[in-house]
């Protein structure tokens, strides 16, 4: 029908800031074509194949080969402001990290021939013939038999090749050291290049950037970093009975759970949320929304709830009437989270997440976040790589059923007891919060597993960490 998106187009980019309106051929949202699009779309391609699973690999797959190649737009930051962005270009080293010998204790350089043989009854002795101070040059260069005072950071010497700490020594008065211990060539120092080498890629363009990865650019002396545009995420919360955090609600109705924490998600992953919307259960309302979200210049848009086959679930036909290809992929052979839909709007990545909020968590975490990973300029997701990127294995304190066919999400909490982990499963319905808050991540059942019995080993994906 059309083509969406905002990478490009300063128009979207302004209209996401609230700036101005954006023109999009959208056909009005109760429009009699708006609506027969998405009633038809949906039942040809979507709602016929709701009852045949894909498993969350093949999903991902085949929605990955219908997204089309982004033109990721980029943008120079301050390193300090850096950490949680995708790197647009390869970090590389301009100079070797020490660029010299280094000492990492507090003690004495010296050749480490000279101690061998040591103990603290026959001590090696030496003649002490200076000290390096931190900061600065050595001044003096050692023969046999001498060694010289240094600190932590210290530059080596000439002619010295191993430090010994101060706890293996004693000064014997006159400039004489005592030894008590020998060491090999190499101990207690940090060599020229040890740590990076001048030319060296460090890190890799699509590399989500971590606080330990700053530091690594400071070393390398950036002070600003060339990172991809934030990916603009609009989330809805879909409902009749869904009112917002700060309202105490009525019989029958619910605080919103699901976008405040979709939103927190998203930000943790560098996304730039531009909204958090509720919307009742009305065909108009939720597509204006989506379309409005769209025209602004949305790249992702979450839509929680509404995903299933019931009189009131409109997301599927809203997706799918907003423009092609639509629904992608409607039901997943996984628990919680069947109802899940992948939709895409011309360029425009749309997820239909279940409304109970520990569905809709989890499916985030397993299914979204490669998904949005990708999108930010990470690479391509590797579905069969999550039971074991993140996770710790441990052993579970009580035995799970499971049906093969179907990956199941068990959440868990995470006790060490005698140097064991154990994984207690947080048991509960998929519309409690409280279970996702009590575990520290989810045990992965496999596809093909009947359920695990107490006492195996398994998975537990740890929950993804906000940077």
């Amino acid at each position: 029908m059309f083509k969406l998106g905002s990478r490009g187009n300063p128009k979207a980019s302004r209209a996401w800031k609230g700036e101005v309106a954006s023109d999009a051929p959208f056909a009005p949202a109760g429009s009699l074509a708006s609506r027969l699009f998405g009633v038809i779309a949906y039942c040809e391609v979507a709602h016929l194949e709701f009852f045949k699973l894909l498993t969350r690999e093949d999903a991902i797959e085949r929605y990955v080969g219908l997204l089309k190649p982004r033109q990721l737009e980029t943008e120079r930051v301050a390193l300090v402001e850096a950490v949680g962005r995708v790197l647009a270009e390869p970090l590389v080293a301009d100079i070797n990290v020490p660029e010299s010998s280094r000492s990492t204790v507090d003690g004495y350089a010296l050749k480490a021939s000279d101690t061998f043989g040591a103990t603290e009854a026959v001590p090696a002795l030496f003649e002490i013939v200076g000290e390096v101070a931190i900061g600065h040059e050595p001044t003096v260069a050692l023969g046999a038999g001498q060694a010289c005072r240094v600190s932590t950071g210290s530059l080596l010497p000439p002619g010295a090749d191993a430090c010994v700490m101060v706890e293996h020594t004693e000064e014997l008065g006159g400039d004489m050291l005592a030894c008590g211990s020998d060491v090999s060539p190499g101990e207690n120092v940090i060599l020229p290049g040890e740590d990076l080498s001048a030319g060296d890629v460090v890190l890799s363009a699509g590399h989500r950037l971590r606080p330990q990865d700053i530091g690594i650019a400071a070393a390398c002396g950036i002070t600003f970093l060339n990172v991809y545009t934030r990916l603009k995420v609009h989330v809805v919360s879909t409902g009749n009975e869904i009112v917002p955090p700060g309202k105490r609600p009525a019989a029958g109705e619910i605080r919103d759970i699901n976008g405040p924490a979709l939103c927190a998600s998203l930000k943790s992953m560098g996304c730039d949320v531009g909204r958090l919307s509720t919307v009742r259960d009305d065909y108009d309302l939720l597509y204006n929304e989506c379309r409005n979200a769209m025209e602004r210049g949305a790249d992702v848009v979450f839509l929680s709830g509404g995903s299933s086959v019931g009189a009131h679930d409109l997301t599927p036909q809203v997706i799918s009437a907003l423009g092609a290809p639509g629904v992608v992929v409607h039901g997943l052979a996984i628990k919680p989270g069947k109802p899940t839909i992948l939709g895409l709007v011309g360029d425009v990545a749309v997820f239909g997440l279940p409304g109970h909020p520990a569905s809709a968590l989890v499916v985030f975490e397993v299914v979204a976040a490669p998904l949005i990973q990708m999108l930010a300029g990470s690479g391509k997701p590797q579905p069969g790589r999550l039971s074991t990127v993140h996770s710790v294995q441990a052993v579970l304190r009580r035995s799970l059923a499971s049906v093969p066919g179907r990956e199941d999400f068990v959440r868990a909490r995470l006790v060490s007891e005698n140097g064991t982990v154990y994984a207690e499963p947080q048991l509960g319905k998929s519309g409690l919060i409280s279970t996702m808050v009590k575990a520290d991540g989810l045990i992965h059942i496999p596809l093909e597993s009947g359920g695990v019995e107490k006492g195996s080993t398994v998975n537990v994906i740890q929950w993804r960490q906000p940077v």
